[in-house]
């Protein structure tokens, strides 16, 4: 039997494609094991899924100052240790990365430890993370063919993303179950990321008198940021994060409002979901997600509205005009040649492990 680690954590987006992987990986046979941080999303999600799960020390690598920075180097050394103590005693034959910070004292871990690693970029231009770990990979899967221009030749391979099949399941009379909102009525979900976004939940509840005039709301807002305000407005549910029912959601809205992580817009694409992508700003980040909404805009997937742009009035706008054209956004994404990004992954984690 051949055994396999798993890493990658911070976000949804970095444990997401490691879990639409798992029952492939169940399938051909391997061992699998997850190495996390001792706190993140990433735990309990893998948990759930009877994987044994291995926590390790984790510390962020800011590009700005912040104090934690003069501790969190520390946390990474002492990650890096309890990865090379966990990779010497489970002996895999293969490690795959999806990023987040934990994710790179293991790939260094494993380098040092002559286990192949493959790493997975989601967006245009590799993050600080991936940055760090693809002197140690010894490949490195990507979702854009813009981004190859960004990795190195030899290494790089466009596989896209790998979606979680049981999103493709999704059913609508599940939803209506599940949220008690009308089955005949539009519907819009709006999903701002497993944090959640200030931004995007205040400004869907400040047009949210006129959008339940012609449409009702299922608002996923990010643990700790359901709003008691508006718990019993007829039409609108809100909830921290939703796992299981996601995909009757999906399956049961007719757009989706979301921020612009690849994962995310990937699988919008996946399942033809009419969208409005409001980016993460630069200033609060490295600028990938504005970058991921470009591409997905101008191949005619979805609408964006920058985060700077973000009005009442704008909002309004773009709901109206995205379900207005829906037909025409739905086209194009199943016209789309989506790659099979599963089964080129696998092919690239069964070679490696069998070097």
């Amino acid at each position: 039997m051949k055994r396999i680690i798993l890493t990658g954590g911070g976000t949804a987006g970095h444990v997401t494609p490691n879990i639409a992987l798992i029952p492939y990986l169940q399938e051909a046979g391997y061992d699998i094991h997850y190495i996390g941080s001792y706190t993140g999303i990433e735990k309990k999600l893998i948990e759930d899924m009877k994987i044994p799960y291995h926590g390790i020390s984790s510390g962020k690598l800011r590009r700005y100052f912040d104090v934690k920075n003069f501790s969190d180097p520390f946390r990474v050394i002492k990650g890096y240790g309890e990865a090379s103590r966990l990779i010497k005693s489970l002996k895999p034959d293969v490690v795959f990365s999806k990023g987040g910070f934990v994710s790179v004292p293991v790939v260094m871990a494993a380098k040092n430890h002559k286990v192949p690693a493959i790493i997975h970029e989601s967006d245009m231009t590799p993050g600080l993370a991936n940055k760090l770990c693809i002197p140690c990979a010894a490949k490195i899967c990507c979702n854009f063919p813009e981004a190859m221009e960004h990795l190195p030749k030899d290494k790089a391979v466009l596989t896209g993303t790998p979606i979680r099949q049981e999103l493709f399941k999704g059913d609508p009379v599940e939803a209506v179950q599940f949220t008690g909102l009308d089955a005949n009525k539009p519907t819009i979900l709006v999903v701002g990321g497993s944090t959640g976004s200030v931004k995007v939940n205040e400004a869907v509840r400040g047009c949210l008198d006129e959008l339940l005039q012609t449409y009702q709301v299922i608002h996923l807002c990010g643990k700790d940021k359901v709003d008691s305000e508006y718990e019993n407005r007829a039409g609108y549910v809100q909830y921290e994060y939703i796992k299981k029912e996601l995909s009757s959601l999906l399956a049961f809205a007719d757009i989706v409002i979301s921020r612009a992580g690849a994962n995310a817009i990937c699988e919008l694409q996946a399942l033809a979901k009419p969208n409005i992508l409001i980016p993460l700003g630069s200033n609060a980040s490295r600028g990938d997600q504005i970058l991921n909404a470009e591409s997905f805009e101008k191949q005619g997937f979805s609408y964006v509205l920058m985060e700077e742009n973000l009005s009442k009035e704008a909002l309004l706008e773009a709901v109206n005009y995205v379900y207005e054209h829906r037909s025409e956004y739905k086209k194009t994404m199943e016209a789309s040649q989506m790659t099979n990004a599963i089964e080129k992954i696998m092919k690239l984690i069964n070679r490696a492990a069998n070097q």
